[in-house]
């Protein structure tokens, strides 16, 4: 299968192997599926969503948190507050006007 093939077939949306990978069977009889989403663009990307557990017959999905958006999340709130900060103390200055003016006569 060439790379030309793939591509085709994973923008159809019939490639669900891409999404779901191949079952691991644990020794205490649990089975793990791993997930993920596909992008296809300039490149192909994939990234975790988490992973299906199935034991003693239940399955529990189980997400994959992403710590780099929680953190770039947080950047851009402190950037807006100290952007917010910075336009209202360059409105009105928190301190006294001390400047000496020349009294008019």
């Amino acid at each position: 299968m060439g790379l030309r093939n793939s591509l085709d077939r994973l923008r159809a949306g019939d490639d669900t192997s891409r999404m779901f990978g191949e079952p691991v069977h644990q020794p205490d009889g649990t089975t793990l599926v791993p997930v993920a989403r596909v992008r296809v663009g300039v490149r192909i990307s994939a990234t975790p969503v988490g992973m299906f557990v199935v034991r003693d017959g239940h399955a529990e999905w189980v997400p994959a948190v992403d710590h780099t958006r929680i953190a770039l999340f947080g950047e851009l709130i402190g950037l807006v507050a100290a952007t917010l900060a910075s336009l209202a103390v360059l409105h009105r200055p928190p301190w006294p006007d001390l400047s000496r003016r020349p009294r008019s006569r």
